[in-house]
């Protein structure tokens, strides 16, 4: 089922906010509706044509009676094709058992020259209906596999594969799996709309609440941390800490990802919340990623390591890796910031940049130091200290990336890792 989102103004904080109305609709129903009218109108036909034709039957008795019981039938369960809920397979089996028995009774009622012949028998065109109940329930699949059993059926009554009979059978076959190819494009179609409406509605609704935040809750803390610096001593303390919560509000109403480290209030501050993540706690995250499998969201990884020196900038949607190379690409920027707050000082400012591409995922680690004079990381490796050579670019390269790293004396450092999308690690390519 597709959802539509209809926005009402209520009276609110701001003046006005909106709620979001959900309705429920398909484009599945009108081919439900479709079915019921066909199937009336192909009553119809199959009962005015024997009406007219039946003094030519050998047993006309035994149309009558078939007809009746056909007739009875389509108007008793014309509810059942109304929807999919009430269309089960159990009564679709049923449907294409009468129309199976009159196919195969036709020969036993009818003139053995006009079957001959290629007259049409006693459920006519009605029998399509059965097919197409099929094909709007199950897809394309159902709807093949019921035309072959009717297409068998019409064979078994002409005794014959002629000519007229395999026209009607490929005829009836393109034209059922079409709709039921059709019918399960819809859905999926209907599905992607109803999670992109559901995503816009909540994007909306973070976007109310971050204006209402930021016009009250965010604008207090930002003036406790100020004076709080200014006062110095014990208000020192209230306004770095008033500080620290500025920043986890930022981060839950512009991505709604808390850091780990700041989901248990009242808490004591520690480097973690300060956006500088030790070593260990790499090896945790990469750890904990690695033995959880499947897809992993990369946002839920890296924003643990934001923080008052540290912001995260990331897409509203979520970004999908192996769990294994998600933990592997975070624990290369977490080394990346240890290099940060190791050689650009505790005051440096770092930015984290995550972008989701087509063919890859690249995490920016940027940061205002002093930068990295010429020279430094080779001489680095050369005295065994090789933190960027295995923590960053050794991390991307099992992963089948790379890490390119920027820096201009004065300027600041800027690492870049990339891997490619549907990368499974070095386990995974062995």
């Amino acid at each position: 089922m597709a959802l539509r989102t209809e926005a009402r103004g209520l009276p609110g904080a701001m003046g006005t906010s909106r709620r979001e109305r959900v309705v429920r609709m398909s484009v599945e129903q009108p081919l439900w509706q479709a079915l019921t009218a066909f199937r009336l109108l192909t009553m119809v036909y199959a009962l005015a044509r024997y009406i007219w034709t039946y003094e030519e039957y050998a047993r006309p008795l035994g149309g009558w009676i078939y007809l009746a019981v056909l007739t009875v039938w389509t108007l008793a369960t014309s509810h059942k094709v109304t929807s999919a809920s009430r269309c089960t397979y159990r009564f679709l089996a049923v449907d294409m058992t009468i129309a199976l028995a009159g196919i195969l009774l036709t020969p036993v009622f009818d003139d053995p020259a006009r079957v001959a012949a290629g007259e049409a028998t006693l459920p006519s065109i009605w029998t399509a209906g059965a097919v197409l109940g099929f094909a709007i329930k199950g897809g394309w699949r159902w709807a093949a596999a019921a035309s072959t059993v009717l297409g068998l059926s019409n064979i078994i009554e002409r005794g014959e594969l002629s000519k007229g009979n395999v026209h009607s059978i490929v005829l009836l076959f393109v034209a059922c799996t079409a709709v039921g190819y059709v019918v399960e494009v819809a859905r999926a179609s209907e599905r992607t709309l109803a999670r992109a409406l559901q995503i816009e509605a909540a994007t909306r609704e973070r976007e109310r609440l971050a204006r209402d935040i930021h016009d009250s809750v965010l604008q207090v803390l930002a003036m406790v941390q100020r004076r709080g610096t200014e006062i110095g001593g014990e208000a020192a303390e209230l306004g770095r800490m008033a500080g620290e919560q500025e920043v986890a509000l930022r981060t839950l109403v512009s991505s709604g990802l808390v850091p780990a480290a700041r989901q248990a209030p009242g808490a004591a501050p520690s480097e973690e919340e300060a956006g500088q993540v030790p070593e260990t706690e790499h090896a945790r995250v990469a750890d904990g990623g690695a033995q959880s499998g499947g897809l992993c969201d990369l946002r839920a990884l890296l924003a643990p390591y934001a923080g008052s020196r540290v912001s995260f900038a990331e897409p509203g949607a979520p970004v999908l890796l192996e769990a294994a190379a998600a933990a592997e690409l975070a624990a290369a920027a977490g080394a990346a910031l240890d290099n940060v707050r190791k050689h650009a000082g505790e005051g440096a400012q770092a930015w984290i940049l995550l972008e989701d591409e087509p063919d890859a995922v690249i995490v920016t680690v940027r940061d205002d130091g002093p930068g990295i004079p010429e020279g430094r990381l080779a001489d680095a490796e050369r005295e065994g200290r090789l933190g960027v050579a295995l923590s960053i670019r050794g991390r991307l390269r099992d992963l089948g990336g790379s890490a390119e790293l920027l820096s201009v004396p004065g300027q600041g450092t800027e690492v870049e890792l990339r891997i490619p999308k549907g990368n499974r690690g070095s386990e995974g390519e062995r």
